[in-house]
């Protein structure tokens, strides 16, 4: 009762069939039981909003499965966008440090972190391309084969066509940022093919008509990776066949 209770209030799971709403109901159970949601600065969480996190967490894991858990212990939850100092030695060898705001972080063997205000806001407006939990989640999973590159653990033939896939359109995306045009998706993809990669990952479950639009081959990939997005199934998209 209280997963669906929770469940009904997450608008991106509306399209899940039964089956891969049991699978996920299973991969929450195993996200509660092996990790600590840790609440800070004075947030109180009560047990819907943690079974909501935990849902988001595990949504990106349904065709995965639960080695997608493995490496890390702890959700961390600020109330709302949180700073963090940031170091780095530039090519004259003078160190810049500087305070950034963010509102998700995750780090190849740490915890992830997510500002609950966001989490709100996006389920509030779910079907704009956000979702700062896919894409933490989405940064976990890169991390698992040792690199966080924009490629996740794949089969070789497959790892090959979708490098090649990604890149390009990385580039077509970087090509446009760098020209001033507007572009497709949240040009802050743009940043590095880690940043592509876990943008991309946001647009499969809460725009996926965006990500098709401008790239259909990574719709494509994303499509097979993480399977049919259940924002397409709810607004009647048929599957790419990608």
């Amino acid at each position: 009762m209280q997963f669906r209770h929770a469940a009904a209030g997450l608008p991106w799971l509306r399209g899940l069939d039964g089956a891969r709403l049991e699978r996920l109901s299973r991969l929450t159970a195993r996200f509660l039981a092996d990790k600590t949601i840790t609440p800070v600065q004075g947030l109180r969480l009560n047990d819907d909003h943690r079974l909501q996190l935990a849902l988001l967490c595990c949504l990106p894991l349904l065709e995965f499965g639960p080695e997608g858990l493995h490496g890390w212990k702890e959700l961390i939850v600020y109330p709302d966008a949180f700073r963090v100092r940031r170091s780095h030695l530039d090519a004259h060898g003078v160190l810049h440090e500087e305070d950034d705001a963010l509102i998700g972080e995750a780090w190849s063997h740490g915890p992830v972190i997510l500002s609950w205000a966001d989490v709100r806001a996006d389920i509030a407006n779910p079907f704009e391309g956000y979702c700062v939990a896919v894409h933490e989640i989405a940064h976990k999973l890169d991390a698992l084969d040792g690199a966080m590159d924009g490629t996740p653990p794949l089969p070789r033939h497959w790892q090959r066509h979708w490098a090649g896939d990604f890149q390009q359109a990385y580039d077509d995306l970087c090509a446009a940022v760098d020209a001033g045009r507007d572009t497709a998706i949240d040009d802050y993809a743009s940043e590095s093919p880690e940043e592509f990669f876990a943008v991309c990952s946001e647009y499969h479950f809460s725009a996926p008509w965006l990500l098709r639009a401008a790239y259909p081959q990574v719709a494509g990939h994303l499509e097979r990776f993480y399977g049919a997005s259940p924002a397409a199934s709810a607004h009647g998209l048929p599957p790419t066949g990608g």
